[in-house]
């Protein structure tokens, strides 16, 4: 990336230089590439980036890495099959058996369950920190904590992990410290320059932005990356497929324009759901609601991202009754879209929680997670005003 461009032309021309005759770049579907003889088909098992076989790496594939490294300011990235592939594979990379981890409260139930369930059958031990309180994180470490691990905004109560004060923690002890940047995205939060190590992705959300696609990406240094890339990339097979990447890379390009628009949308839907009367509260990070909002404008200096989170007075029965009856936004899981998605974790995303665990996320029973569109935000407000 030149050091000289902004955001824009960083998310358009990025990776360009692989294919440059490309206005845009062509989609490799090859699964493996032809040697012109026994030698040179030696010679590209000996260095590594020559193109073999597209699950060890692809031309396609290389545009999407290249893209969000330059937007995380990272050395490196590797794409996956998922967000939980890049959720994966970053961990089991970085720890072995007899190592120890630490990970923020409010994670994504499938984040939650690998890290408190999987990992612990390899013989790593795990332990929860409250999410707001980085004397907590400090508390949780053992002699053979190898990582700590963080998700900021949480999802889906949207608490807020002090980047800085953690990564300062984890730097004065050695340990690494890996990030999910999924709901603030790197237009609204940089991860790297508040001192955090890796950061990674689901692609699957704003990145790709456009409903259609399943990716994640890890970012970081570039030792790091080829450790995670040719171990579990490699040998558990979590590669992305080309036309996935391909779809990724083309929803960056428009990133920081849909971000701007989900950022001001999200926004002023807070605003008018914590001034209604039938709600009981709401949660956004740049929203005066947000009991760390101070943090938020700090750490995410882009913006508030596009999801807001709020209860109504009648709590879970009054939130199921909302949900049937809106008619713009869409009933259903998942965030990032161009359109507005609404969804009740308690049961759907963190159903497989227990209400224990829930709670102590901050993920009540009446929580509903709105994720705001790019539709014009008096249609979205007009569609929960009639459905409240």
């Amino acid at each position: 990336m030149k050091k000289s461009w902004g955001i824009h032309t960083t998310a358009i021309h990025t990776g360009m230089e692989i294919e440059p005759r490309d206005v845009s770049p062509p989609i490799h579907m090859a699964n493996t590439y032809l040697f012109e003889s026994a030698e040179e088909a030696a010679q590209a098992f000996e260095m590594e980036g020559q193109p073999i076989y597209t699950r060890w790496g692809n031309q396609t594939t290389a545009v999407m890495e290249r893209k969000v490294a330059a937007l995380e300011g990272a050395e490196a990235a590797v794409a996956t099959s998922s967000g939980m592939a890049a959720v994966s594979a970053a961990l089991l990379a970085a720890v072995q058996a007899g190592d120890h981890v630490v990970a923020t409260t409010g994670l994504y139930s499938g984040t939650h369950h690998f890290i408190t369930e999987d990992l612990p059958r390899y013989g790593i031990e795990t332990t929860l920190a409250e999410a707001t309180d980085p004397a907590a994180f400090e508390a949780a470490l053992q002699s053979n904590t190898r990582v700590i691990y963080l998700e900021s905004p949480g999802n889906p109560a949207l608490l807020l992990n002090d980047l800085a004060a953690i990564a300062e923690i984890a730097r004065a002890r050695g340990i690494l410290t890996i990030i999910d940047n999924t709901f603030a995205t790197p237009i609204n939060q940089h991860p790297l320059d508040l001192g955090i190590d890796v950061v990674l992705h689901s692609a699957t959300k704003f990145l790709g932005g456009h409903g259609d696609t399943m990716g994640g990406v890890v970012t970081g240094p570039a030792g790091f990356i080829q450790r995670v890339l040719k171990g579990p990339i490699r040998r558990f097979g979590g590669c992305i497929s080309p036309f996935n990447a391909w779809l990724i890379a083309r929803g960056i390009h428009t990133l920081p324009l849909r971000m701007a628009r989900h950022n001001a949308n999200a926004l002023a839907v807070a605003e008018w759901l914590s001034e209604h009367p039938l709600v009981a509260w709401v949660r956004y990070p740049w929203h005066p609601s947000h009991p760390q909002i101070a943090l938020a404008q700090h750490q995410m200096p882009g913006g508030g991202s596009g999801v807001v989170v709020f209860e109504l007075k009648g709590g879970l029965e009054a939130g199921a009754r909302m949900l049937d009856r809106v008619q713009l936004c869409a009933r259903t899981v998942s965030l990032g879209d161009v359109r507005s998605l609404i969804t009740h974790p308690a049961s759907t995303t963190h159903h497989s929680l227990s209400q224990e665990t829930r709670l102590s996320a901050g993920i009540t029973d009446g929580l509903v997670r709105f994720a705001v569109g790019l539709e014009d935000v008096e249609d979205i407000i007009a569609d929960l005003d009639q459905a409240l």
